[in-house]
């Protein structure tokens, strides 16, 4: 099937073929007609599956139609609610690319920045809102966002809304919304609460589902490195000697450990900067910025980008830390392997974390392969879970003491390996 099937009209086709879109991705291609027919749609898709075109494409195609204006209407039309300041802006950019050819206005608002510009460019009037849970809430308590006209409803990444605890500031957004109104819901995952929520404001909705719940994406390479969490740092650099590693987005649990990294690996010479909540919306931007034009080859991420972050052809995901909640660990790696390309995903495990390993093999259904051919390999062994997936094993009997073993790289990086007082 091609865009040119779906019964678009021609100001979004031509938008599509400059941005080089001819086929649609699975989701695109089931979610598009049930939109532009109207329907709620409940859709359950893995990160990078071309969710935000799929909601994105058919939204500006029902804005555009003649019973829809209003002359003078400055009103919101549409509201796309998410939980991270990243995705909301790119969403806004989706709708700029696919929407360039339409007399549509869209405007993005998010906290961690002055409101200023956005109550500004509010009061010229917008069609389609992007918005962050707290930033919406507070602008619409002081009367600046009305949501009476609202004709469309997007909640994105309804699963991670409940992971940072804005499910209760996405029911008091819906509060507000009319009766009246086609709502699309997307969650990567669909535990029992996300359920819930779906069925109390969705009415007789479609369902797409275009992978396995929880799955990871075929195109992902998985790669697991048992290592002492003193070593996780030294293992990180020896990595990062392999030229192919084109660019790396590296996850770690805290912000403090984020900016620790960033500061190891500067020290060694590799060009490193770090995203996440502590770091102003002006800096934030400005790392993934230069983390997309190639001029930061390395960026760590806290969990707030583990979904807000779509860089074309991300080679490498790297796990220095492995998330306590495995849905995290999905979403995470799908960060690579995006639109059909292959991707490669690290994934460091310290004595401690294999709890975590557990839970993340049960929920993705495989055992994660280990990798045993570095310098910092320790022996580490789980308990053959009770769905009966196998524990990884590990046959080499090399010495497995990384303290005496010798680091196979230039004299930084071994440097790099000596513990650092805390």
């Amino acid at each position: 099937m091609l865009f040119t099937d779906l019964k678009l009209i021609e100001p979004i086709l031509r938008a599509l073929n400059e941005e080089g879109y001819t086929k649609p991705t699975p989701i695109q291609e089931q979610a598009i007609p049930f939109i532009l027919n109207g329907r709620d749609l409940l859709g359950c898709a893995q990160t990078g599956t071309g969710k935000t075109a799929a909601f994105a494409i058919p939204m500006l195609q029902l804005l555009t139609k003649p019973y829809a204006q209003k002359p003078g209407q400055k009103n919101i039309r549409a509201l796309i609610l998410t939980p991270t300041r990243e995705l909301a802006i790119q969403i806004e950019e989706s709708f700029n690319a696919y929407g360039r050819h339409l007399r549509l206005k869209n405007q993005v608002i998010f906290g961690g920045v002055s409101q200023v510009p956005q109550t500004q460019a509010l009061q010229r009037g917008t069609d389609i809102l992007v918005a962050t849970p707290g930033r919406l809430l507070d602008l619409m308590s002081q009367g600046y966002i009305n949501l009476k006209d609202v004709e469309i409803f997007v909640l994105d990444e309804a699963d991670r809304m409940l992971d940072m605890g804005f499910v209760h500031d996405v029911k008091k957004v819906i509060t507000k919304l009319p009766q009246k109104r086609q709502t699309l819901f997307f969650s990567a995952t669909m535990p029992a609460e996300i359920q819930s929520l779906a069925n109390a404001i969705l009415s007789n909705p479609e369902k797409v589902e275009v992978t396995p719940v929880s799955s990871t994406a075929e195109t992902i390479n998985q790669s697991l490195f048992f290592v002492d969490k003193n070593n996780k740092k030294s293992l990180l650099a020896h990595l990062l000697q392999d030229a192919n590693i084109k660019s790396a987005l590296v996850f770690t649990r805290t912000k403090h450990g984020a900016d620790k990294v960033v500061k190891d690996l500067v020290r060694i010479g590799i060009k490193t900067e770090a995203i996440h909540g502590n770091k102003s919306q002006n800096a934030r931007q400005r790392a993934l910025s230069n983390f997309k034009d190639g001029t930061t080859r390395v960026l760590i991420a806290t969990d707030i980008a583990a979904r807000g972050i779509d860089v074309d052809e991300l080679t490498h995901v790297i796990n220095y830390e492995l998330p306590n909640v495995p849905e995290t660990y999905v979403h995470r790696i799908g960060r690579t392997g995006r639109a059909g390309l292959s991707g490669m995903a690290f994934s460091f495990c310290e004595q401690e974390e294999l709890p975590y390993l557990k839970d993340i093999q049960k929920l993705i259904g495989k055992s994660v392969p280990v990798d045993m051919e570095h310098p910092y390999h320790i022996e580490l062994h789980l308990q053959k879970s009770s769905n009966n997936s196998p524990a990884p094993k590990s046959n080499n009997n090399r010495n497995q003491n990384p303290g005496k073993r010798k680091f196979h790289g230039q004299q930084k990086s071994k440097n790099f390996s000596r513990p650092r007082p805390e």
